[in-house]
C-alpha cells in the first residue's frame, strides 16, 4: 500500500519471528522493504526452547537471540510491548496496542500459540500459573519463594516435566499429574514412558498418571490450597503450574476475516501465504500448514520463515515450499535423555519392532524397522547418544542389523557407526534442515576448517545443539579424506595431545620431562631442548600428578624451574614496566584487621601501588625483582601464603557475606569458600581457575561466572561449572544441586579432577566444556554417575594434592639457593634494574612508561622503586 518502499509488518517477535528477519536479510529485502515489528511482550526474541535454563542460572538477557546491532544495520523498526490489535485486510493496515497505525504491501503473522489450561473451577485463582514465557517464569519463581513448599504441574509433557524440575529447583516439593497412561505421550510409547517414569520418580518427583484435574482447591484467602483429581483423590499443593499442552494463537487472524482450522491455525498454502490473502502469510505455531498439521517445534518453523521469505524476494531460482516437517526431537529432561524421531510409534502396516530395556539403569531403546530392513523410526530413553546418526539413517537401510545399533557398547554385537556411514542427503540439523552435503561443502568449498566455521557458514548445530558432536566428527573426517592431515598434537615435539601425555605420565609414572620427550617425543625432537610450547606444558602436568607420581610439587625445583612460564620464573607476576606484583591469599575474601595493617605496612614501607581488586584480594604493585624475597619473608611471618595470581592454578574463591551476617543468606558462604580455596589452593591446571561461593539465589558473589561456582539453597548447595567472565563471558551450568557439604566436595574434586586430566593446554573450563564430546551432559555422567568408573581414581588424585600441599613462597625464602635467583643482573646481583621507575599519582604511584621508551633518566627524576633496599 505505500507508494514509495513497500513495506513488511511482522506480526510477532518469537524465535521464528526472528528467524524470518534474518531470512529477509540474508535475500536483501531488508535493503528495498521497510520492515515493522511488533512484539508483544516486553522484549525481544529469546530462546524459548531453554526457557527452563532461567532456573540454571541464565538470565533473561542470556537467553536473548536479538542482536540489536542487526535490527539497527538492517534498519528494522521494533516495537516491543506494543503488540496488534487489528487488521484492516481491505486498506492493509495494521493498528497497534499504542493507536499506531501501520500500512503494510505483506502481513507476516508469527503470533505463536496460547497455553490451554483446562477448564476447571478455579483455574485462575492465585497460585495458578502457565509455562511459557520469562515473565511466567518470574511471577513463579517469586511465588515459589514466598508462598509455597508444594507444587504440582498439570501436564506430563516436555514443558510439564520442566516445569517439574523447576519447581524441584526452586526447593518444593513437586508433583506431575498427567491425564494420559504415560508421561510425553506425543514423543514415547509405553517401554519409553516406563523407563522415564522410573527414573523421575528416583529423583523425588511424584507422578500421577492416567487422571485429570477436576478442581483446583483454593482457601478462604483465595489461594491455591490442593487439587481434586478425576479419580477422586486429592492433592495438597501450594501452587499450580498448567502445562497442558498449546493452542495456535489466531484470533487476530479470526477477527479481520482469514480462514482458520476447526480446531484452529491460520490456513496456509505450500508458500506459507494465507488461503484467504495472497497478502498475508502464516508462520509458526499460529499455521495450519498444507499439510493439516500446526506444528510446534521450533525446526519447522524455521522452514516456514526461511519459505515465507523466499517467496516474498520471488527469487524464482529459489522456489521454497513447506509440505511438512521431522517432528524428530532430542530432550534433556530433568536430566534424563529422551529421544524420538521418524515412525516412532509403529503405525507403518507390518513393521517390527527392536527393543533393548535395561529398568536398572533406566535404559529403553526401540527401533522401528519395515519390511525390507528401512529403519522407520526410534525412541530412545535414558541414553540417546545414537540420536543423531539413527535418525541420519532413516528412511534407508542400515548397513549393520538393528539389533548391534540398540545394543549397549560391549554387549553382544553392537556396533558403532560412525557420520562417514550416512548419506550426504541425511539430515543432520534438523533445526535448521542442514544436510550432511552441506556441511561437507562448508569444509571442501567454503574452507572450513572448525566447527564454530562451519556452525557460521550453514547454521547448523546453532540452535538446540544435539547435532555438535555429529557436526565435530563431520569435519574432521571431512579434512581427513580431503588429504588434509589433522594433526592433534601439542605441538612440533609431541604428536600426542595434552590428555594424551597427561595419561602417559600418570600411568607411567614419568616425572621429568626429558624422560617424557625422549621417550614419547616425535622422533626428531627426542634428545634435544623442547619448545616454549610443551614444557610449560608439561611442567603443568607434572605439578598436577607430583605427589602420585613422586616429582616435586615445588615448581622452582631442578628441571621443574626450567618449564615454567615467565611469571612462575620468579612466583609473581611481571607487569608492563619490569616491576613484579605481590599477591597474598585472601581466602573467602576474609581478612582480620590484623591482617590488613600488615599489608599496609609492607605496602608502604616498600612504596607499592594497592588495589582491591574483583577477586577480594589486595593486590601490590610495582615491587623489584630482588624486593620479593624481602616482602614474602614479611607476608609468611604475618601467617600469609602465595595467592597464586602468577600461576595456572586456583586464584580465588570469593563470596558474599552469607547467612553469618545477610538477612537473605540461607548458608554459611564465607565458611565454605575458605574450605574449598584452602583444599584446592596452588592446584595446577591448564589454565586458570576462578571460584565463588553466594549465600543465597541474590548471587552476590557471581558464582555463575567461574569456572565453579557455589550457589546455597534450603537444601544445600547447587554446584555450577563452566562459567567465566572476561572477553568471552559464559554463564556456568547447572552440574548437581541440593548437595551437602561433603557431596560438593566430592564433585568439585571429581571436576576439577576430570578438567585437569582431559583439557588441552592454556583451554578454560568453559572452552573446554563447550568442546569435548557430549559437552555437560557428558561430564556430568563421569564425575556425578561415575559412567567412566574413574571417581575413585579422580579422589585419590585430589586428596595427594591436598595432603602434599606446600607453599611456594615459604619453600622459597627458606631455600638460600633459590634465593640467589631473585636479582636483575646475575653478574651484579645488588644492582636494581634502572629502567625500572615510578611517577606519583592520586597519592600512589604508576609505572613511568616513558623511561621505558626513551632510556635512563637522571635519577633524581624518577621516583624510588621502595623505600628499603
Amino acid at each position: 500500500m505505500s507508494s514509495d518502499t513497500p513495506t513488511i509488518v511482522l506480526v510477532g517477535h518469537g524465535m521464528v519471528g526472528q528467524r524470518f528477519l534474518e531470512a529477509l536479510a540474508e535475500r536483501g529485502l531488508t535493503a528495498t522493504h521497510r520492515v515493522v515489528v511488533l512484539c508483544e511482550e516486553p522484549r525481544p526474541a529469546y530462546d524459548r526452547v531453554a526457557l527452563t535454563s532461567y532456573f540454571s542460572g541464565k538470565t533473561p538477557e542470556d537467553l536473548s537471540m536479538t542482536d540489536m546491532d542487526f535490527i539497527e544495520t538492517h534498519g528494522i523498526e521494533l516495537f516491543v510491548g506494543d503488540p496488534a490489535e487489528s487488521v484492516d485486510r481491505e486498506s492493509r493496515k495494521v493498528t497497534a496496542r499504542s493507536g499506531q497505525v501501520f500500512d503494510y504491501d505483506v502481513l507476516v503473522l508469527a503470533t505463536g500459540s496460547y497455553p490451554f489450561v483446562p477448564p476447571v473451577p478455579n483455574k485462575d485463582a492465585e497460585g495458578c500459573f502457565v509455562y511459557r514465557t520469562i515473565e511466567d517464569l518470574l511471577a513463579i519463581e517469586e511465588y515459589a519463594k514466598s508462598r509455597a513448599q508444594v507444587g504440582a504441574v498439570v501436564g506430563g509433557g516436555l514443558l510439564g516435566l520442566e516445569a517439574a524440575g523447576a519447581l524441584k529447583g526452586l526447593g518444593l516439593t513437586s508433583h506431575i499429574v498427567e491425564f494420559a497412561p504415560r508421561l510425553m505421550p506425543v514423543q514415547v510409547d509405553e517401554g519409553g514412558g516406563a523407563a522415564l517414569l522410573r527414573t523421575i520418580e528416583e529423583m523425588g518427583l511424584s507422578v500421577h498418571t492416567g487422571v485429570g484435574t477436576q478442581e483446583v482447591v483454593v482457601g478462604e484467602d483465595g489461594a491455591v490450597t490442593g487439587m481434586k483429581l478425576s479419580d477422586g483423590s486429592e492433592l495438597a499443593t501450594d501452587m499450580v503450574v498448567f502445562s497442558a499442552g498449546v493452542r495456535p494463537r489466531d484470533q487476530l487472524a479470526r477477527d479481520c476475516g482469514l480462514t482458520v482450522g476447526e480446531r484452529g491455525g491460520i490456513t496456509v498454502d505450500e508458500q506459507c501465504r494465507t488461503v484467504s490473502d495472497p497478502h498475508v502469510f502464516a508462520i509458526g505455531e499460529c499455521a495450519l500448514a498444507s499439510d493439516g498439521r500446526v506444528y510446534g517445534l521450533v525446526a519447522p518453523g524455521y522452514e516456514q520463515a526461511e519459505t515465507a521469505a523466499a517467496t516474498i524476494a520471488a527469487d524464482e531460482t529459489e522456489q521454497l515450499s513447506f509440505t511438512g516437517a521431522d517432528l524428530s526431537t532430542k530432550l534433556k529432561l530433568l536430566g534424563v535423555d529422551v529421544a524420538s524421531f521418524g515412525d516412532a510409534h509403529g503405525a507403518t502396516a507390518d513393521c517390527l519392532d527392536v527393543v533393548y530395556a535395561d529398568s536398572r539403569s533406566g535404559v529403553y531403546k526401540k527401533l522401528v524397522i519395515g519390511r525390507d530392513g528401512e529403519l522407520l523410526g526410534g525412541i530412545l530413553v535414558g541414553d540417546a547418544e545414537a540420536y543423531g546418526t539413527l535418525k541420519a539413517f532413516t528412511g534407508s537401510v542400515p548397513p549393520v542389523s538393528p539389533e548391534s545399533l540398540v545394543l549397549p557398547a560391549g554387549a553382544g554385537e553392537s556396533v558403532q557407526l560412525g557420520p562417514t556411514a550416512l548419506p550426504d542427503d541425511a539430515i543432520i540439523c534438523s533445526c535448521n534442515n542442514v544436510r550432511k552435503g552441506t556441511i561437507r561443502a562448508a569444509v571442501t568449498d567454503h574452507q572450513c576448517t572448525t566447527v564454530p566455521e562451519v556452525k557460521k557458514c550453514t547454521k547448523a548445530g546453532t540452535t538446540c545443539g544435539s547435532c555438535v558432536k555429529v557436526l565435530g566428527q563431520l569435519v574432521n573426517a571431512e579434512l581427513e579424506a580431503s588429504g588434509v592431515e589433522v594433526d592433534k598434537g601439542l605441538c612440533g615435539c609431541f604428536s600426542q595431545t595434552r590428555e594424551e601425555l597427561y595419561e602417559i605420565v600418570l600411568a607411567l609414572r614419568i616425572n621429568t620431562y626429558q624422560q617424557l620427550l625422549d621417550r614419547y617425543g616425535r622422533e626428531d625432537a627426542r634428545g634435544g631442548d623442547g619448545c616454549e610450547t610443551c614444557k610449560p606444558a608439561v611442567g603443568s602436568i607434572i605439578a598436577s600428578l607430583a605427589p602420585t607420581i613422586g616429582a616435586s610439587g615445588y615448581v622452582l625445583e631442578g628441571e621443574q624451574a626450567s618449564l615454567q612460564d615467565s611469571n612462575d620464573h620468579f612466583l609473581a607476576n611481571l607487569q608492563k614496566n619490569g616491576s613484579y606484583s605481590v599477591v597474598p591469599r585472601i581466602p573467602g575474601g576474609e581478612i582480620t584487621p590484623e591482617g590488613l595493617i600488615v599489608i599496609g605496612e609492607i605496602a608502604r614501607d616498600f612504596g607499592l601501588y594497592t588495589k582491591i581488586t574483583g577477586g577480594q584480594r589486595i593486590d601490590m604493585f610495582g615491587a623489584r625483582v630482588e624486593q620479593l624475597p624481602l616482602i614474602w619473608m614479611r607476608l609468611v611471618d604475618a601467617g600469609f601464603e602465595s595467592g597464586h595470581a602468577y600461576g595456572k592454578a586456583l586464584r580465588t574463591v570469593k563470596s558474599c557475606v552469607g547467612s553469618t551476617w545477610c538477612r537473605y543468606g540461607v548458608q554459611d558462604s564465607v565458611r565454605m569458600a575458605i574450605d574449598l580455596e584452602l583444599r584446592y589452593r596452588g592446584l595446577r591446571s591448564p589454565h586458570k581457575l576462578k571460584s565463588a561461593v553466594s549465600g543465597c539465589q541474590r548471587e552476590c558473589a557471581e558464582a555463575q561466572s567461574k569456572d565453579f561456582g557455589v550457589i546455597a539453597t534450603a537444601n544445600g548447595w547447587n554446584l555450577y561449572v563452566g562459567g567465566n567472565g572476561g572477553a568471552t563471558p559464559r554463564h556456568a551450568d547447572l552440574l548437581a544441586q541440593d548437595l551437602s557439604d561433603a557431596e560438593l566436595v566430592r564433585l568439585i574434586d571429581r571436576f576439577l579432577m576430570f578438567y585437569i586430566r582431559t583439557a588441552d593446554r592454556l583451554e578454560r573450563t568453559s572452552t573446554w566444556l563447550e568442546r569435548i564430546p557430549g559437552g555437560l551432559d557428558h561430564v556430568r555422567d563421569v564425575v556425578v554417575e561415575d559412567s567412566l568408573g574413574i571417581c575413585e581414581e579422580l579422589e585419590s588424585l585430589m586428596a595427594d594434592h591436598v595432603a602434599n600441599y606446600a607453599d611456594e613462597w615459604a619453600t622459597t625464602i627458606n631455600n638460600p639457593e633459590k634465593l640467589a635467583r631473585f636479582v636483575s643482573f646475575v653478574n651484579a646481583p645488588d644492582t636494581p634494574d634502572p629502567v625500572v621507575g615510578f611517577v606519583p599519582e592520586r597519592d600512589q604511584i604508576k609505572p613511568d612508561l616513558p623511561l621505558l621508551s626513551i632510556g635512563m633518566r637522571p635519577a633524581e627524576e624518577v621516583l624510588e622503586g621502595s623505600a628499603q633496599r
